[in-house]
């Protein structure tokens, strides 16, 4: 059997990108939401969440529509720019951005809200701005959840399906990813190539985690006295 390795190749590239765009973007909303003391702060919050409670089709069917090139969003980057989002990679990015939002946000806002706040003030005290509390005091003491956010991030998007497919289709070296490689192999009744496509996933997904949770054990486990 010769395994097309296009579609698990894509995978890895998309995860790879919709990660660091979300860390880049996730991690100043990570530190807005923990240290924010306005009373919309729970509205903000719950969009954040959506995803994980919305069902992939819904979130997909929504982000079609605003990417038609038909109406909306979609049109006036057609008619403007002439870029095309839907059944585009550039596509699959935004969406999985979208989807993947709260698995970024979650474990960094978390880890945030773990640090003490005198150590804010204490860098504010001394003149330092919010973006250098950040990176060079905040950022260093947060390191198992900046991995876990990193790690669950790319977990998650390499097993999308229902937002890929709906908004990406099913274009060889575009949009098809292993996940949608499964769903052709099976309906194409090859379901040898569908298991080894399968078991890869199964198996970086189970890597990815194994990773994250032997992190934790060792950030957990207590100091040893001398």
């Amino acid at each position: 059997m010769n395994l097309d390795w296009g579609p698990l190749l894509l995978t890895f590239k998309l995860a790879a990108i919709t990660t660091l765009i979300l860390f880049l973007l996730g991690l100043p909303l990570a530190y807005s939401l923990a240290f924010s003391r306005s009373r919309f702060k729970p509205l903000f919050e719950a969009s954040v969440s959506m995803p994980l409670v919305l069902p992939p089709s819904v979130l997909g069917f929504y982000l079609l529509l605003a990417f038609s090139p038909q109406q909306g969003l979609g049109l006036w980057l057609a008619q403007t720019l002439d870029i095309r989002l839907v059944f585009s990679f550039a596509g699959l990015v935004i969406a999985s951005v979208i989807f993947s939002l709260p698995f970024m946000v979650h474990p960094l806002q978390s880890g945030l809200q773990n640090i003490p706040y005198s150590l804010v003030e204490a860098s504010r005290t001394l003149g330092k701005s919010d973006l250098h509390t950040l990176f060079r005091v905040l950022l260093p003491n947060i390191k198992s959840s900046v991995l876990a956010g990193i790690v669950m991030t790319f977990a998650h998007t390499i097993g999308e399906f229902g937002v890929v497919l709906m908004i990406g289709g099913n274009i060889p070296g575009v949009t098809k990813v292993a996940s949608i490689a499964i769903y052709d192999e099976v309906e194409s009744l090859n379901y040898a190539a569908a298991h080894t496509y399968a078991l890869l996933l199964s198996l970086i997904s189970f890597a990815v985690l194994l990773l994250v949770y032997t992190n934790n054990r060792r950030a957990a486990l207590p100091l040893t006295r001398n």
